[in-house]
């Protein structure tokens, strides 16, 4: 996911649990991974995760936790938060970053109480969002080829043509254009707070949320589904069908 304008922002679905990028936000409450990874509590109900010998790049790196996971609560309850803190490098993705985040949606995609993720900065101004931003592929300029998977993610998410049009011209594209050619979903005017991205992220992340369980839903479903069986609109819209002509519908 990529957001390349203030507050863009990008959603995408893996597996059972949907996911959302976005940015710079406060969020709910704190989550436990296991195995060899440490956890180390910053506020009543937050946690910042790292592999427990973790060891950064500079003395800087060394007092941050390079992804903070969260957990929603209340009304918000099935949304989780994985917040990226990579400061100094700018929330850049490194082969640490790229493993932990691997991890965490891994340990997530089991948890039958998780809906939606949603990706999000925890450094204030970071997540390629800003009024400048760009995004493209641009190696070609440099005499080599975009590498990282960047030549076959790209035609995957945009199709052929127009991927291989981006990677030959090395264009770089703005978050308009992004968003016009598939590449984000939403483009947002930033808030006075900063987290305009985060908001519009939540509430695509509460409209995914089930109102009730599987088997009640289904059972709802059911029952409003036979009150349609005896009614005369049902039996129009059959014979209007068969003869391939706009149904004549009175409510009855």
């Amino acid at each position: 996911m990529a957001a390349a304008a203030p507050g863009a922002l990008g959603a995408v679905q893996a597996g059972r649990a949907r996911l959302l990028a976005a940015c710079c936000a406060r969020l709910g409450t704190g989550w436990r991974l296991s195995g060899s990874w440490a956890g180390r509590q910053v506020g009543p109900a937050a946690w910042t995760w790292g592999p427990a010998q973790r060891r950064g790049y500079s003395s800087e790196a060394k007092t941050e936790d390079e992804l903070r996971v969260r957990h929603l609560e209340e009304e918000n309850r099935g949304i989780v938060v994985l917040g990226i803190n990579r400061a100094y490098g700018k929330n850049s993705l490194s082969k640490n970053l790229i493993k932990m985040l691997s991890k965490a949606v891994d340990a997530l995609k089991s948890d039958k109480k998780v809906r939606t993720i949603i990706i999000r900065s925890e450094v204030p101004g970071i997540f390629c969002a800003a009024s400048s931003a760009k995004m493209g592929l641009v190696e070609t300029k440099l005499a080599i080829i975009p590498g990282g998977g960047g030549t076959q993610r790209l035609p995957r998410a945009i199709g052929m043509s127009l991927a291989k049009e981006l990677i030959f011209s090395a264009r770089v594209l703005d978050g308009q254009e992004a968003k016009a050619v598939g590449l984000i979903s939403h483009v947002l005017e930033q808030n006075q707070e900063g987290d305009a991205a985060y908001r519009k992220a939540l509430d695509l992340a509460r409209e995914f949320l089930p109102q009730v369980d599987l088997v009640t839903g289904l059972a709802i479903e059911e029952a409003c589904y036979a009150q349609t069986i005896p009614t005369k609109d049902r039996l129009e819209g059959l014979l209007a069908f068969k003869e391939k002509r706009p149904p004549r519908y009175k409510g009855e």
